[in-house]
Formats: structure tokens, sequence, C-alpha cells
């Protein structure tokens, strides 16, 4: 028996260890042709999955330079920054966007005050019904959003609430709080909560503990469930569609434009929405790496 053989096995009884020992080094050892084939497998399925995941998002792009004859952009027929110059030609795909934006943008900021405060508080304390809130976090993850849509048309419908932005703006905010509040307890599952002890300690009340201790530490946690929110808000039709009333957004658009015309302009729009969250991302990233060096940011 080896040396390091004897040091990976536990203290035990001595007839144990060596039936122990036996059993390591009688383990089957794949040959090195097998281990490589593995390994070169496991790469091309990685491959593949990034290509698949990819695709999509790439054939959208390209097609936002195509210059298409008649009214559905399926076909490359030539490079074409007409689209690009006149991106927001089509007033009904501009007004949609814009509303998209506009509903993403305000139930983003209630979903993450709400979500962020939820789970400082689940995290942070222990109360009675802890356990029941966070089952009723994870309920909007996992109902269908055809019974989330539904459920909620009917409760506005029995508060006489006219359908339109505003209970686009609920019902996303419905939502959007659950990705939150699971994104920032993430964060804040590894939060030295003595850090706070510590500033109070130090004579720091309260309300400046958490401005200047605990919130740019779980700052990040709360930049990416934002960007999580924003991004399902923009993105979502079925709970949209059946509380829009007659306001339309970008999916309800391109849903119905599917029938007579899918002008490059929504791949124009769709690529500006790409590289924006490219750029939120890139940016959140280097001012991470900035304060993780210390250094100033501007």
């Amino acid at each position: 028996m080896t040396a390091a053989t004897r040091a990976a096995v536990p203290e035990m009884h001595p007839a144990t260890a060596e039936t122990r020992v036996a059993v390591i080094e009688k383990r089957f050892v794949p040959p090195r042709w097998l281990r490589r084939t593995g390994s070169v497998l496991l790469r091309m399925w990685a491959y593949f999955a990034l290509v698949f995941l990819f695709l999509p998002i790439a054939v959208v792009v390209l097609f936002s330079f195509n210059d298409p004859v008649g009214k559905f952009n399926l076909v490359w027929k030539g490079f074409s920054l007409e689209a690009w110059q006149n991106a927001f030609a089509i007033p009904g795909l501009t007004s949609a966007f814009f509303t998209s934006l506009q509903v993403g943008a305000v139930s983003t900021v209630f979903a993450v005050i709400i979500g962020s405060l939820i789970a400082l508080a689940l995290v942070r304390y222990r109360y009675k019904g802890g356990a029941a809130t966070n089952l009723f976090l994870v309920l909007p993850l996992t109902a269908p959003e055809v019974v989330l849509g539904s459920s909620l048309l009917v409760l506005f419908l029995d508060m006489s609430w006219p359908t339109g932005f505003s209970t686009i703006v609920v019902a996303h905010i419905s939502f959007q709080i659950s990705f939150v509040a699971v994104t920032v307890k993430a964060r804040l599952r590894g939060f030295d909560w003595t850090l706070e002890d510590a500033a109070m300690d130090l004579g720091s009340p309260p309300l400046r503990t958490f401005l200047r201790v605990t919130f740019p530490l779980i700052l990040p946690g709360i930049i990416a469930a934002a960007m999580l929110a924003f991004a399902l808000s923009l993105d979502d039709f079925i709970v949209t569609f059946f509380v829009s009333g007659s306001e339309v957004t970008y999916p309800l658009f391109v849903n119905s434009a599917v029938k007579t015309s899918l002008p490059p302009q929504i791949n124009v729009l769709a690529t500006i929405i790409l590289l924006v969250s490219l750029a939120l991302i890139g940016l959140n990233e280097l001012v991470r790496h900035w304060r993780t060096r210390g250094l100033p940011v501007g």
C-alpha cells in the first residue's frame, strides 16, 4: 500500500482499512484513449448546446441587415442598412416598442424595491410565516402563465379596473417580485451580518449602516435581479395578452404582425435591445472589477 493511498484512507480498524485500500487500488481506471474520447464528446456536446442557444439570436441580428423583397423578412436577399436608417419608420411598431420599455422600467422599479425588501426580511430575520412567504414566492415561478394571466384578468374585472397600461404594470410586478426576491436571496446567503454589528458598535445608526455597509455589498445582486426583471417584462406575452386591453406592447405587435408582414425593423429593435443589454452587463462587470481592485470609478 502506497503512502498516498494510506493518506487517502481515514483512521479505522486495520482490517477495514486494508479492505478499503484494496478496493481503491483495484478500482477500474479507463484507458487514455477512452478518456480522450469522452473529453472530446463532452466538448462537442457543449459546443452544440451553445450553438443551439445562440443561433436564433444570431439569425435575428443578421436579418436586421437584410433587404427583403415583399412584406416578410424571412429569406436573405442582400445586405442593407435601410432598416437601421429607418428603425422607427413604422408608427405602430415604434409605439409598441416604447410602451414595452415604459412598462418594463416602471414595473422593474417597484419589483426591485419590494422583492429586495422581502429577500432581506427572509434572510435577515426569523419570524412566523416565513416558510409560507417562501412558498408564495415560488408559486409565480411554477404556475403556468395562462393561469396567472387569466386569474389577474378576473381580478381586474371584479374590481372594475379598466385594462390597459396600469394593469399590465401590476401584472408584471406580480411575477417579477418572485424573481427579484429569489435572486437577491442568493446574494444574501453568504453575507456576513457581523459587518453590520461592527458598524453599529462604532456608532453608525441603522439607516447609515444599511446605506454604507449592507447596500453596497448586495448591490450586484440587486442589479442582476433588476436586469432579469426588466428582461422578463420586455419578453412577456401570455400574461400581457390577458390584461392589456387596447394597449399594444412589442411582443403583442410582433405576434399580430406575423399574420400580415414581418418588416426588418422588428429585427432592428430586437438587436438594439440585445446590444443595450450586453452593454449594461459589460458595464456592471467593469464596475465590479474596479470595486474589487479598490480603484476609484470615474
